[in-house]
């Protein structure tokens, strides 16, 4: 199906279509579609055919049908394991609905089940050991990105019109350049974790879709944005609904345009160059301001180093967690080599370190965001990714090196991560194609709370 998901929601108000007539087609498709693709790995027909036929609540987009990944978004009585052997062998099932899984449900969305996800959300492809690789749509032997992987090549395969995703240094971003897809990572805190998280990897992990068109995901962060009680801290309210904004004149816009990796590490693709140039031509037929600008502070390379330090113990903690969830320490032999040898590389920075990681950003934090603020620009544009999507199987780690995934991943995080960093909101938009036929995305990112 082509059309998004705020056609099918008219589709349903207007009595043109019934719910229960676009999750059969949904189930359709992917019951079709999936055994090439791989992207469901937790199925729900029997949950949604009856929620389908039930009394839905009168919310944006009743009856349209959706999936979640299978990192967060917690689903009572549904599996979730993160891409992880070990507690999909456990048998494990959340026992609970996270506030964001009440609210897609509130908005009138039918869940049609889970996606795939590589090992803890860790690489920017989704190939986890336990479920096997996701393939991307518009190639089969190409990488749909990750960790978003499976919901991306869902709508991308036109499954869904939308799915959910999260991102904690490109996760939705990534995806969304390699599948065609519309992706953004919301402001930090702008989606609640609750009630089980406050924040997640000190603020890098946010939550929100991977979407066919912008109204889409302007409507979806409608339904999702807002803090609950206890958080530890939110974003600010918008002064009017994200769908309002949409097609709204910005006016004459400065924006700065950004198409080598920081600091000058490698080289970006010349297509994914020729992506953001395209974009930035575009901005200045619109009437907006271009120029070769971007804050010097992405250019210092202890971003990286810190970055690694908060992911790394995040890691850690991620297996400390899983280890509680299922009731038995997890070991070497019960994940991935990669996640092994980043889970032992966090366990050797002191709290001090992490702390002092966390101090570096923030300061960095305030030095990137003052390019907007004192500066005065409005956005920066920059290729979502330095490479085109990969072929799958150019993230495994060979037995003697078991980092080289994270050594792969470097040009498809150099753009996205820094603003996992920074908490400001980041969007990839599909505006390039190969001249082998794969998407290419553009990501624009505003100061802080301007989605």
């Amino acid at each position: 199906m082509t059309i998004d998901a705020t056609e099918q929601a008219r589709l349903v108000r207007a009595g043109e279509a019934s719910a229960s007539e676009l999750v059969e087609d949904a189930i359709e498709r992917l019951e079709r579609l999936n055994p090439q693709l791989n992207a469901v790995i937790h199925p729900l027909f029997d949950q949604s055919r009856a929620a389908a036929a039930g009394e839905l609540p009168d919310g944006p987009f009743r009856g349209v049908p959706y999936l979640v990944k299978d990192f967060s978004c917690y689903m009572a009585g549904v599996p979730v394991h993160e891409g992880m052997r070990a507690v999909r062998d456990a048998g494990y099932v959340a026992d609970h609905d996270m506030l964001m899984t009440q609210r897609l449900r509130r908005a009138g969305l039918v869940i049609l089940g889970r996606t795939n996800a590589p090992e803890l959300g860790i690489l920017p492809t989704t190939e986890p050991v336990a479920y096997g690789p996701t393939h991307n749509p518009w190639d089969l032997g190409s990488s749909p990105g990750g960790s978003s992987g499976g919901s991306a090549a869902a709508v991308a395969a036109g499954i869904v019109a939308a799915a959910h995703a999260n991102d904690g240094g490109g996760s939705i971003r990534i995806p969304a350049s390699h599948c065609g897809l519309v992706g953004l990572k919301p402001s930090r805190a702008r989606v609640s974790l609750a009630p089980d998280f406050g924040d997640v990897f000190c603020g890098l992990v946010i939550d929100l879709a991977l979407t066919r068109s912008v109204r889409d995901t302007a409507g979806i962060l409608d339904v999702m944005h807002g803090p609950a009680p206890g958080d530890p801290y939110a974003a600010p309210p918008p002064g009017r609904s994200y769908i309002e904004e949409v097609g709204a004149d910005p006016g004459r816009l400065r924006i700065g345009l950004m198409t080598a990796p920081a600091g000058g590490q490698f080289e970006t693709d010349p297509e994914c160059v020729a992506a953001a140039e395209g974009a930035a031509a575009l901005l200045e037929q619109l009437g907006h301001d271009v120029e070769r600008s971007h804050p010097s502070e992405l250019d210092d390379p202890e971003q990286i180093a810190n970055f690694l330090v908060r992911w790394t113990a995040g890691v850690d903690w991620s297996l400390k967690y899983w280890s509680a969830a299922i009731g038995r320490e997890l070991g070497a032999a019960d994940v991935e080599p990669c996640t092994w040898a980043l889970a032992e590389q966090g366990r050797t920075h002191s709290a001090g370190d992490l702390l002092l990681a966390i101090e570096h950003a923030q300061a960095s934090s305030r030095r990137v965001a003052s390019w907007w603020a004192d500066d005065g620009f409005d956005l920066l544009l920059t290729p979502t990714c330095a490479e085109p999507p990969p072929r799958l199987g150019e993230f495994d780690a060979p037995p003697d090196n078991p980092v080289a995934p994270i050594l792969r991943s470097i040009p498809f995080a150099t753009f996205t991560a820094p603003f996992n960093t920074t908490g400001q909101p980041a969007i990839s938009l599909p505006l390039h194609m190969t001249a082998n036929g794969l998407p290419v995305g553009v990501q624009l990112v505003a100061a802080y709370g301007r989605e």
